[in-house]
């Protein structure tokens, strides 16, 4: 069965159900170690639910090779730390969530219902290893199969595949102490989920041994149900103390722990940690303010160090996943030195060889490195920030060569071999597709080749991308969803989100298929989004432009976007509402509350109303501390404006939100109440960050919609 196409006519039901049409693809895409198959989770249902299929590439034959089993994993059955690591990573998806191949062996490792499985790529039943009560998470093999070692009530543990005899490898977890599990900022603010990392031989484990035992617990109270209970997080606050992070080295045959530590407590970052082919470790640390990052390079026997490079910024370091070495120790490293992230040849001791890209325009991130063929492979917006193609460059230098064809958005995932990969492609008027190029044959091999947009789904507006100048001279992008059939100008709503490290206005099927604007459209509304400075993939001058003035700048070009749909009549100056959620919760707020003759009416969800309130390694990244920033930071929060309040609010939050706490609304309704002004709230007593209840996401945007229709 494939999934069903959304009416003609939009209905809040299809509003508040996911997967949007057409998103149904093919996920987590890998080649077998051996290269015959592909794999990859995916619903043929078209829901939620994925199995993991593979695509025999001989044959061309394809077939469920796990399926999701009549217990699917799910939140309910993982641990609670791993559930938060899904949300944390914006995980929907039930069924087979994750899985990895052995990098030398066909031997596949999976979690389902929590525990621990093993399979091939012949497809036998899983065989459920280190059977216990408890849930596990983050299980990884070695290179060879013969071990996997995962996570376990908070502590590591080995076993071995063919006896299925387990070994516990650290025992000190508590409340306040895990080991091999990444803290909360990492996971959250620093792309980094992994709290261990397996040499390249399978005899050595490297791992984080996290102490949160010194930071206040947070409560949160789970409160919606027949029963209540509190939850307790040890959050790290703007300006106060971070967690205890250490990182030692063990046998994975059990034996003695060495201590390698290399970030002073509360000082700076554990960023990044690598194995080198010849044993030693590869440790990027990030300082506290974020403006520095050295890779240092560690020998786990005797615990010796040098630094390979470090890398300085008169703003923040954005952290990457760039770094490869190759068999002789050099490696390809990623630095925005220019003002935008290219890639760069560095020796075994860390001096640059050749910077191998170039330009205004920044790499988003390197793919595959062939080192047999010397060739390096990345995706990047060098043609346009609005979408981004497969590219190849020599590690000897040259040219660059564009592999896709320029339109939409593409990504790719490489053999081995690196003689195949699978190529995702998508674009407002495409649904993402798969097929499977050669390096060496013109041939390719469909994967996923999806009905077209207007069969899946009809009758949407396919947006349209402008561009707008702001006040100071900056090229800004756009969208717009049109309504069908209303006179201009029109009632208009912003859809912000604002913030750094994300950019909406993209020439992506998910564009297409926000269904939220194309309901509020089809209700007569003009749906505008813009990326205002600060946001992704423009370069760190531009992302930089908001560096300690959070809520400035971003509320300007918003302002500015405005104007120009204004002057170009597409909107009444005097009917413009806007929405957002988390950050773009706090732009809808401050927005409203900072310029209130262009802005009538805002719903903001989950915002962050005071900096004060929000985790460290973000808001000092942007904002510095309280202590050094304190006129920032009170410009900058939501609280401060509350006596502006002309307009109409709505605030929408999750009440066991652990990520922007429910105390962010708490505090700005009690400001509200102080300057003797009203709003409106919308509880939602058992949700998180992201709404994931299906019947409440239909409440929630039957509630936005009626709210807009009414004050604007």
């Amino acid at each position: 069965m494939s999934e069903q196409p959304i009416p003609r006519r939009l209905t809040l039901d299809a509003v508040a159900h996911y997967p949007r049409p057409g998103t149904s693809a093919p996920a987590h895409i890998a080649f077998s170690p051996d290269g015959r198959l592909l794999t990859y989770l995916y619903s043929e249902r078209g829901d939620l639910v994925r199995d993991l299929w593979a695509l025999d590439l001989e044959t061309g034959q394809r077939h469920i090779l796990v399926a999701a089993g009549a217990t699917p994993d799910s939140d309910d059955t993982v641990s609670p730390e791993e559930a938060l690591r899904r949300e944390r990573q914006r995980v929907r998806e039930g069924g087979v969530t994750n899985y990895r191949w052995a990098d030398e062996a066909d031997r596949l490792v999976l979690i389902l219902g929590g525990q621990l499985a093993v399979t091939s790529s012949r497809g036998e039943a899983p065989r459920i290893l280190a059977r216990a009560a408890d849930p596990i998470e983050d299980a990884r093999p070695t290179a060879d199969g013969a071990h996997i070692v995962f996570v376990r009530g908070r502590d590591l543990w080995t076993v071995d595949v063919e006896a299925d005899t387990s070994r516990r490898l650290t025992s000190d977890a508590s409340e306040t102490i895990s080991n091999g599990v990444a803290e909360f900022i990492a996971q959250e603010e620093m792309g980094r989920s992994e709290g261990f990392w397996i040499a390249p031989d399978g005899q050595r484990i490297a791992y984080t041994r996290v102490d949160e035992g010194h930071i206040p617990a947070y409560p949160i109270v789970h409160q919606g149900g027949d029963a209540w209970r509190v939850e307790s997080h040890r959050y790290p606050f703007a300006g106060a103390a971070n967690a205890h992070v250490r990182l030692a080295v063990l046998p994975i045959a059990g034996g003695k722990t060495r201590w390698l530590d290399s970030v002073p407590d509360d000082r700076g970052y554990l960023a990044r940690v690598d194995w080198r082919p010849d044993g030693s470790l590869a440790v990027q640390v990030e300082s506290r303010d974020q403006r520095r990052l050295d890779l240092i390079l560690v020998d786990p026997a005797s615990g010796e160090r040098s630094t390979l490079l470090t890398e300085t910024s008169p703003s923040w370091i954005n952290l990457h996943r760039d770094l490869r070495f190759l068999s002789d120790c050099s490696f390809i490293w990623s630095s925005e030195r220019t003002g935008y992230r290219h890639l760069e040849l560095r020796g075994p001791d860390g001096s640059l060889v050749r910077q191998l890209t170039d330009g205004a325009w920044p790499v988003d991130a390197l793919v595959h490195v062939d080192e047999a063929r010397r060739t390096v492979y990345f995706v990047a917006g060098r043609e346009s920030p609005l979408g981004r193609d497969l590219y190849a460059v020599s590690l000897d230098g040259g040219a660059i060569t564009r592999l896709s064809d320029g339109v939409g958005f593409h990504g790719a995932s490489f053999a081995k071999s690196g003689r195949q990969y699978a190529e995702t492609t998508e674009s407002r008027d495409q649904p993402p597709r798969v097929v499977i190029r050669s390096i060496d044959r013109p041939s390719d091999i469909p994967v996923h080749d999806p009905p077209s947009a207007e069969a899946c789904a009809p009758g949407l507006v396919t947006p349209e991308i402008v561009e707008v100048s702001s006040r100071d001279g900056a090229t800004l992008y756009g969208s717009l969803y049109r309504p069908r059939g209303v006179q201009f100008p029109a009632p208009t709503i912003v859809s912000v989100y604002g913030g750094p490290h994300v950019q909406s206005v993209t020439d992506t099927w998910g564009m297409t298929v926000d269904l939220r604007a194309q309901y509020l459209a089809s209700l007569g509304f003009l749906v505008f989004k813009l990326d205002n400075r600060g946001s992704a993939r423009r370069g760190l001058a531009f992302e930089a432009a908001i560096e300690r003035r959070l809520g400035t700048i971003e509320v300007q070009d918003q302002v500015d976007g405005v104007r120009w749909l204004v002057a170009e009549g597409l909107a009444d100056a005097r009917r413009v509402g806007i929405y957002g959620w988390s950050y773009g919760g706090y732009m809808a707020a401050l927005c409203l509350l900072t310029e209130p003759a262009v802005f009538r009416v805002a719903v903001a969800g989950a915002p962050v109303t005071a900096w004060d309130g929000y985790d460290t390694h973000y808001t000092e990244r942007y904002m510095g501390t309280p202590s050094e920033n304190p006129e920032g930071y009170a410009r900058g929060s939501v609280l401060t404006h509350a006596s502006r309040l002309e307009g109409r609010l709505m605030l929408v939050h999750g009440m066991i939100d652990e990520n922007v706490h429910f105390r962010h609304t708490a505090r700005l309704v009690a400001a509200l109440e102080a300057a003797g002004k009203a709003c409106d709230v919308l509880i939602l007593p058992n949700e998180r960050h992201m709404p994931r209840d299906e019947a409440g996401r239909r409440y929630v945007e039957e509630r936005v919609a009626a709210y807009f229709l009414e004050h604007l």
